[in-house]
């Protein structure tokens, strides 16, 4: 399941401000297998995928992590920097050769803080984002789980 439609920032945030965020970004590639954050862990970065594509999961108790969803290009993976206290709430690794804008989430905060239309911006998009990680983090968990599926 991907999401581009949701969370890309061609899509979603003017061309001035998606030029603004990109001044804080820089390019990586990564292999295969990577975890770019574990939950629980500090929120500090965050990624754009270029091409290729990172699982998010959830610890379940007593289980093996659950996958939860699988992002590709032009997905934003990780929401926690925006909000404090700027901790993962999922697990993410790479699932095939990965190139990404990565930004500095503090240097991004700043420029949010500092420009309130960016601000403003920025805080719509990841929501959008993380109401649809939400949502598809409920229907994967009562696939697994719930006695029937969730029915849809």
């Amino acid at each position: 399941m991907t999401t581009t439609t949701t969370s890309c920032t061609s899509r979603t945030l003017p061309a001035d401000q998606r030029d603004r965020l990109m001044s804080a970004a820089r390019p990586v590639s990564l292999e295969p297998g990577v975890r770019l954050f574990g939950e629980g862990g500090r929120a500090d970065r965050f990624w754009i995928i270029r091409s290729g594509s990172v699982t998010l999961d959830m610890k379940i108790p007593g289980r093996r992590p659950a996958v939860i969803e699988t992002l590709g290009s032009g997905d934003l993976v990780g929401w926690s920097w925006l909000f404090p206290p700027h901790v993962w709430h999922m697990t993410a690794r790479t699932s095939s050769r990965v190139t990404a804008w990565e930004f500095d989430a503090e240097a991004v905060r700043r420029m949010c803080r500092d420009e309130r239309d960016l601000g403003e911006a920025v805080a719509l998009w990841v929501g959008r984002v993380l109401a649809h990680r939400l949502h598809a983090a409920r229907t994967r968990l009562l696939d697994l789980y719930a006695p029937y599926g969730s029915g849809s």
